[in-house]
């Protein structure tokens, strides 16, 4: 990342990065390596968009009816936000979003910009002759924690920047019904500097999926990107486990043995407390 700064500064970098999840794990180093990551790429990513194991995990079991998800079914599901985010450059659309316009409607300031993303509708190849969704139902989807791609109550913090984006039959007139919907209710909450909020993206093109796969092709689809203080949730449980770990030098001597010193985890982790108390300071009212 710091080299893709160095020789592409004047560049928007969007990242991708998948947080390990509370509960489940595949690594016991995992606070370790995703606050030392997180710390090392915060100056050069201009936007990160984070998913998490567990969020992936929940989708595969509740939404698909797959017990024991592979990683080509998980990675196949952050392929379809992926995909969306990536649309604007392949296909045509009434109101394509490009890439640079991330950075610009989600990032308020250059450290607060780790939008969580969410996907809808998320339906198995089995449902799909039994539902038929509105643009309405999709876009409230999007709000529901159980469409979340990471896993921390969106209640619990407010908005500052939201981007949806808007895949196959889909005209401005259901959407901005949809957003009028959607902003009238109290449980979705701006922050008072911001009480707006929203950005559209329209692309014609619906989303493809594999065939003889789990999930069912639709022709309308939405991928919400939202900059939310509550992702503060996800920051505090990754910062507990490293500091349980860390106040016992736990592992810590196969990090110094590759080359690193001790202080660049204090120093990793103070950054992330900062980052921590700056979500914090963002959602207070003014």
């Amino acid at each position: 990342m710091e080299q893709l700064s160095v020789q592409y500064g004047g560049k928007t970098k969007l990242e991708f990065s998948v947080y390990p999840a509370p509960r489940i794990s595949t690594a016991v180093v995992e606070p370790y390596n995703s606050i030392l990551t997180t710390h090392f790429t915060l100056e050069h990513s201009d936007c990160t968009f984070m998913v998490d194991n567990e969020a992936l995990y929940d989708i595969c079991h509740h939404k698909l009816s797959v017990e024991r998800p592979s990683y080509t079914i998980i990675n196949r599901l952050i392929s379809q936000a992926v995909s969306s985010i990536t649309a604007s450059l392949r296909f045509e659309g009434s109101l394509n979003v490009d890439l640079n316009e991330f950075q610009t409607n989600l990032v308020p300031y250059p450290r607060i910009h780790f939008p969580m993303t969410a996907f809808a509708p998320i339906i198995s190849a089995d449902n799909a002759y039994h539902k038929d969704f509105s643009v309405s139902d999709i876009t409230t989807a999007c709000f529901e924690f159980s469409n979340q791609l990471i896993k921390c109550d969106p209640q619990l913090g407010k908005y500052m920047a939201c981007c949806l984006l808007y895949r196959g039959d889909v005209v401005p007139k259901d959407v901005n019904a949809a957003i009028a919907a959607m902003k009238s209710r109290n449980s979705i909450q701006f922050v008072d500097w911001c009480p707006t909020g929203f950005k559209v993206g329209i692309n014609n093109q619906p989303p493809t999926v594999m065939p003889g796969g789990e999930m069912a092709k639709v022709q309308q689809a939405v991928c919400m990107l939202s900059n939310t203080t509550a992702v503060v949730e996800a920051w505090a449980c990754l910062n507990h486990k490293f500091d349980l770990m860390y106040a016992k030098r736990a592992f810590l001597h196969w990090y110094i043995k590759e080359g690193m010193e001790e202080e660049e985890f204090l120093e990793a982790r103070e950054d992330l407390a900062a980052l921590e108390k700056d979500y914090e300071e963002v959602g207070q009212s003014s």
